[in-house]
């Protein structure tokens, strides 16, 4: 069932994605050479005690998982796509990483993502990051009042083949309320025209997940939790909670 929020709970929803923009913005701030993978997660976490917010993603435990998640961010490096579990790996120059937060204020959740490159950039990398970035923001402009979800999936998978790469299979967006994973699915590919129609009210997480190696594969990791891409190719993450309204779509995981 989806849930339609009210301007007062979106609002509400909104101070949640404040918190989450801060967490990431530390995490990524704290990122540079030699620094350890649990240093950033302690960088994210710090904004949630100084706000007196919890964690979603602690203590998470969905159908595939061996065991919960330990920690308050996902860190995933290189060919790491998602759910990567933050460790005492020290960053190298070079390294691409996504970080995936989330933060709950009164009952209300905030879930986005980002990936940036540390120190040395390498051209394709850059190239990388910077089509994820355009693929959401393709998919927000497509959550309007009259659209389907097929027009957000459309417009997120346009972008990401256009560009030579791969779509991570069976992993997507998703609403986003009282909980980090409500009803309904928002996939990274479809098509147009088709779908639940958007209202205002609806929540949703938008996340392209971009494989460099233009193949759709992945796997997980003896962890249990990171997936990685098959081929070995790099991969990025970008992701914002997104309310529908009548005035069009409102980014609530911006600064």
């Amino acid at each position: 069932m989806v849930e339609l929020k009210t301007a007062q709970s979106i609002d509400a929803m909104r101070e949640a994605g404040r918190i989450v923009a801060q967490g990431l913005t530390a995490a990524r701030e704290a990122a540079a050479v030699g620094v350890s993978l649990l240093d950033l997660d302690e960088a994210a976490h710090a904004v949630l005690r100084k706000a007196g917010a919890s964690s979603p993603f602690l203590g998470y435990r969905p159908h595939f998982a061996p065991t919960p998640f330990p920690a308050v961010l996902c860190v995933s490096v290189n060919d790491a796509i998602v759910h990567g579990i933050p460790t005492d790996y020290r960053l190298r120059d070079g390294d691409l990483v996504s970080i995936d937060f989330g933060a709950k204020l009164d009952g209300w959740v905030g879930d986005s993502a980002m990936s940036f490159i540390v120190g040395t950039p390498r051209p394709e990398d850059v190239r990388l990051v910077e089509t994820a970035e355009q693929s959401l923001a393709a998919g927000i402009e497509a959550a309007v009042v009259g659209n389907r979800i097929g027009d957000i999936s459309h417009a997120i998978g346009t972008v990401c083949r256009k560009g030579g790469f791969g779509i991570m299979e069976d992993y997507g967006g998703h609403g986003v309320g009282r909980s980090m994973h409500e009803d309904p699915a928002v996939p990274n590919e479809g098509r147009p025209g088709r779908g639940m129609p958007l209202r205002p009210g609806m929540v949703f997480a938008i996340e392209p997940m971009l494989i460099a190696g233009g193949g759709d594969g992945y796997h997980s990791a003896p962890d249990g939790w990171t997936l990685c891409t098959n081929d070995g190719s790099r991969a990025a993450h970008a992701e914002h909670t997104v309310a529908i309204t009548e005035e069009g779509p409102r980014i609530l995981t911006a600064l």
